[in-house]
């Protein structure tokens, strides 16, 4: 038997995105070290057990310009000269992060991407296997939440609502911003800067900080928006709270995809001695 492998390569790019995911750093724990690549490439395929079919480059996520993604390549990294000539045909890759409009951003469009890409491996050949994620289905998806009250200090105004940091996870963990706005717009209030948080016993439980809102009444509900990727797939029941069930929308047509979590889904697996 021959396991097919790839092999991880960290060609030391900034992609200029934030620190917790930027991942193809030296400094960072993924792959192997540019230096050391030919020489791992070279042992690897030395090994009966093992067949190498590529290599495979993720520098980062949320990355909002074409050219960190490309520097190794044409400086000779992954997309040029990693593996010798007689398996450069099949010795290709890459993990492409390619990110989206939270708030301000103008990441490139993917044919702009894919420009870039041409223009690197145009003459090489090769087969390309690339991972888009969160440029497909990011602002396709909101977390909807009840506002649960409304709470002034001589310091803050606070919206507290229904969902928290274990339903989204990026705003507490990255500082990321999530625009919010009504599920019924309401005209004629006054905008209020207010932080959203909610129900959770930790004050990094917010899913916004200091935004000028229009004012929300308790009972209301908000759209936090662009919440499609890195949403349910970093929740969790973090204050043995269930989670949310999840709702695709077409057209004038919807279905529940997955179901609300209730307190037997929390307890499912425990056993009493």
């Amino acid at each position: 038997m021959k396991a097919r492998v790839a092999l991880r390569i960290n060609p030391d790019v900034d992609p200029k995105t934030h620190p917790y995911i930027a991942t193809g750093l030296k400094k960072s724990k993924f792959g192997i070290d540019m230096g050391h690549a030919l020489q791992e490439y070279e042992a690897a395929v030395a090994l009966d057990g093992l067949e190498v079919i590529g290599v495979h480059m993720h520098i980062g996520s949320q990355i909002t310009e074409v050219g960190p993604s490309w520097m190794p390549s044409k400086d000779g990294g992954p997309g040029r000269g990693a593996a010798p000539a007689r398996h450069e045909d099949r010795l290709r890759g890459c993990r492409w992060g390619l990110g989206i409009t939270y708030k301000d951003e103008h990441p490139p469009a993917p044919d702009a991407f894919a420009r870039a890409v041409l223009e690197v491996v145009k003459d090489l050949g090769t087969t390309l296997v690339l991972e888009p994620g969160r440029v497909l289905v990011g602002n396709a998806g909101i977390l909807m939440t009840k506002v649960l009250y409304t709470k002034a200090t001589p310091e803050k105004h606070f919206l507290v609502v229904d969902a928290g940091m274990n339903d989204l996870l990026r705003p507490s963990l990255y500082g990321s911003y999530h625009g919010i706005q009504p599920i019924h717009r309401v005209g004629g209030r006054q905008g209020l800067a207010v932080d959203v948080v909610g129900p959770i016993c930790e004050s990094g439980d917010f899913l916004a900080k200091d935004r000028i809102l229009p004012a929300f009444e308790p009972g209301e509900l908000m759209a936090v928006m662009s919440a499609g990727a890195y949403g349910y797939t970093m929740a969790s029941n973090y204050n043995a709270r269930p989670r949310p069930p999840e709702v695709m929308v077409h057209d004038d047509t919807y279905s529940v995809v997955r179901d609300r979590e209730t307190y037997e889904d929390l307890i499912r697996g425990e056993r009493a001695l």
